[in-house]
């Protein structure tokens, strides 16, 4: 077995459907394939409506199940009602809603003007926050229950990082209305919960974060204690559990994959891994020659 293999059994989507936001490329679109894999239907939304309809045919040939493009802008709530209403008129019912949709860049705050921020906050908090209200208030309404909100967060949700602030900034409101959530409307049979990736190269996202030679010269992966990022069907995998019914009894948590990532950045003292061996025996030595005087 290899961590690229695929986890879940067979089916074990079976019967259910699945919205993904931002679901025609990149992580949204690999977590969407496995889901197929394993039995669901899917709904895919983003605003490339042509990258969305030669996705959903990719995948249907790919996985034998069906998917629906469906061009939406989440910032919009009018735009965000009217892809579910098609979702609902096509599949009856949806089952899950993945909140994926993303958008970032790597800038000085302070060289950022209000409209670009606002971009960020918009697609990713506002974008999150319509796709959730719209879809949770018909499950309340109609009295649908063993429902799942899946939410793609990102380490810096609770630690914060410079150079990403309008991201830092929205994705910590989502890590706040995951949890919050998911102690509120787990009376109406909604289960919330997130992951937090580290790097998972995709190449729309990371040729944007990190345009020409910059990829060379940030190696993320040297970043990680696992010294490689993450594959695709990794994330897949946890997100498939997510949302099955296996995890049924998980609510409100965020789960990290990230190798350690953020573990590393975090501790004080983890930058002494730098140091070599010869170093590190000249300090062992002075320690021993003060504790002999």
């Amino acid at each position: 077995m290899s961590y690229t293999d695929k986890m879940l059994r067979d089916n074990a989507l079976q019967g259910k459907t699945i919205l993904v936001t931002g679901g025609g490329s990149g992580l949204g679109k690999s977590m969407t394939k496995y889901f197929m894999e394993l039995g669901a239907n899917a709904v895919i939304t983003s605003r490339n409506l042509d990258k969305l309809e030669t996705t959903a045919k990719e995948l249907e040939t790919e996985t034998g199940a069906k998917c629906l493009p469906l061009q939406c802008d989440v910032r919009h709530y009018d735009q965000v009602e009217n892809m579910l209403k098609k979702a609902h008129e096509t599949f009856g019912e949806v089952d899950v809603l993945l909140n994926n949709a993303a958008g970032n860049f790597i800038s000085p705050t302070e060289r950022l003007s209000a409209n670009a921020f606002d971009t960020i906050i918009d697609i990713v908090l506002k974008g999150s926050k319509n796709c959730t209200l719209a879809l949770g208030k018909y499950w309340i309404d109609k009295k649908q229950t063993n429902k799942t909100v899946l939410n793609i967060v990102t380490t810096y949700a609770w630690t914060g990082s410079a150079y990403v602030v309008p991201s830092a900034t929205a994705k910590a409101g989502v890590l706040a209305m995951t949890r919050s959530l998911a102690v509120e409307w787990a009376k109406y049979g909604i289960r919330f919960n997130a992951i937090a990736p580290g790097p998972f190269p995709t190449k729309g996202a990371w040729d944007r974060l990190l345009p020409g030679e910059l990829k060379d010269k940030f190696d993320l992966a040297k970043k990680v204690p696992l010294k490689r990022v993450g594959d695709h069907q990794e994330l897949a995998n946890l997100a498939a559990y997510l949302v099955s019914d296996f995890s049924h009894y998980l609510n409100g948590e965020v789960i990290t994959i990230d190798g350690g990532e953020w573990l590393k950045g975090a501790g004080q003292f983890n930058l002494l891994e730098q140091i070599p061996d010869e170093m590190w025996d000249m300090l062992e030595a002075m320690i021993k020659q003060k504790k002999g005087s």
